[in-house]
């Protein structure tokens, strides 16, 4: 697959009230086909957004599946996709849609592969929840993270 010719098209959104409450705020961003250009765009604008949020560490573990959902949709379908990433009182919620029912597989990593096959096994080791939800065309890829709140 090549690079998508335009670069990802972004519309990112820190609305007071977003999410699951008053204190939340969320990133929005329509990512090219193929555009693996996004994926560093998408962890700065993710690191951003949640600069004051969680105990230490646990943004970069956000930045670090955010990027392999990002990756898995650029790679894996000939689409679009849309990032959404809110905080909120519970914790973060991140989302990848895009537009291929295909859903995707954990699998275990090929010991002689050292660049495929850990993306999803990544997000469920670290995630706190995770999943997959169809949608009329296409799938979203989801993970949570606590954040470390303590109620």
């Amino acid at each position: 697959m090549a690079m998508g010719a335009s670069s990802a098209k972004a519309v990112e959104e820190a609305a007071d009230g977003a999410g699951d409450g008053e204190d939340g705020a969320q990133l929005r961003r329509r990512l090219g086909r193929a555009d693996l250009r996004a994926v560093p765009e998408v962890r700065r604008a993710l690191r951003e957004l949640l600069r004051h949020w969680g105990r230490p560490g646990c943004s970069e573990i956000a930045e670090l599946l955010t990027s392999e959902l990002v990756t898995n949709a650029l790679i894996h379908t000939d689409h679009d996709a849309v990032l959404t990433a809110t905080v909120g009182p519970r914790g973060l919620r991140v989302e990848v849609r895009d537009f291929v029912g295909r859903r995707p597989r954990l699998r275990l990593p090929d010991a002689d592969d050292s660049t495929h096959g850990r993306g999803l096994v990544l997000v469920q080791s670290l995630a706190d929840a995770w999943g997959v939800r169809a949608h009329g065309v296409g799938k979203a890829v989801w993970f949570e993270l606590d954040g470390g709140a303590v109620s």
